[in-house]
């Protein structure tokens, strides 16, 4: 019998009795499984109200109104689940998720260092410490929790990630430029490893390696607006027209401020005001996308007209 059909089963048994509250539960967890969050959320909330001491119910409507992209919803059921069941280190780690994603750091740690309490070899909530740190800027912390995801799960290539950019960060080029290999190694279509890379062979000058990584970084990622930038960079350097790859950079990327005054400069050093004009416009137009002052911005484009 398909999910579908045991959906359909339940649902009939549910019509002749609705008191029926086991096959109701079965029917929720199958709806959530099914990705029938609305459906399933009906059936839980109903359940929630028969059985209020029942934390299993309210760990599946966090579940469910993660789902439904309400985490403070979310957020209030994995508590109140909590409250009824302190020792659950599955609906700790979720909560810390949802922490984390609201940048509550703290708290987040707090949550996954309960899981750690009842798994000391959790690599997942050891990550997410790491994670929280260095979205902290608490970089040797970091680097303590990474490591431990890494001693306890050498696949995990976002701890290899994170991990390299903190050592590059803190000026350990060689350690980093070997995490972001092994994160290829691991995941070869991995394009920010690509990008870090990239950035590496640039800062030491080692343009034709850098151009290699950022030529791998978009063909895996088109939209990576960074990796433009610093190839329009090395191909001015070199006395390339970089006009071409600021084109193909803004047919993929058309909402970023920064492309458009790239572009307007490059057409400013080729001679060609009205491209200037038109492009450094458009940049304006785009100003919540800028790196720079839209104010300096104007300034730079009135100063250039009453020059001409």
């Amino acid at each position: 019998m398909s999910k579908i059909d045991k959906i359909q089963e339940l649902q009939n048994i549910l019509k002749e009795n609705q008191t029926d509250f086991q096959t109701r539960r079965e029917l929720a967890s199958l709806l959530s499984e099914c990705n029938f969050p609305e459906e399933a959320l009906k059936h839980f909330l109903y359940l929630s109200k028969i059985y209020d001491k029942d934390s299993g119910i309210f760990y599946n409507l966090g579940i469910i109104y993660e789902k439904l992209k309400n985490p403070d919803k979310a957020i209030e059921a994995y508590k109140k689940s909590l409250e009824l069941n302190p020792d659950e280190a599955d609906t700790y780690y979720n909560l810390g998720l949802l922490y984390a994603d609201k940048k509550m750091y703290e708290t987040a740690v707090e949550c996954f260092e309960h899981v750690l309490e009842k798994d000391n070899n959790d690599s997942n909530s050891y990550f997410s410490i790491g994670y929280c740190y260095f979205k902290e800027g608490k970089f040797d912390g970091a680097k303590y929790y990474l490591q431990r995801t890494i001693d306890l799960n050498d696949e995990d290539i976002y701890a290899h990630f994170y991990l390299g950019n903190i050592l590059k960060e803190q000026g350990d080029i060689q350690g980093a430029r070997e995490k972001f290999n092994k994160v290829l190694e691991i995941s070869p279509d991995y394009s920010w490893a690509y990008y870090n890379l990239a950035s590496i062979d640039y800062e030491e000058g080692n343009l034709n390696s850098a151009v290699q990584n950022l030529e791998k970084t978009l063909e895996l990622n088109p939209k990576d607006v960074e990796a433009y930038k610093i190839y329009a960079k090395i191909l001015a350097k070199e006395g390339k027209d970089a006009i071409p790859i600021i084109e193909k950079a803004i047919e993929n990327c058309p909402d970023e401020g920064d492309l458009y005054y790239i572009f307007a400069r490059l057409h400013k050093l080729g001679g060609s005001n009205e491209n200037y004009i038109k492009y450094m416009t458009e940049a304006l137009k785009h100003n919540t996308t800028l790196s720079i002052s839209p104010k300096l911005l104007k300034k730079e484009m009135d100063e250039f007209l009453n020059f001409s």
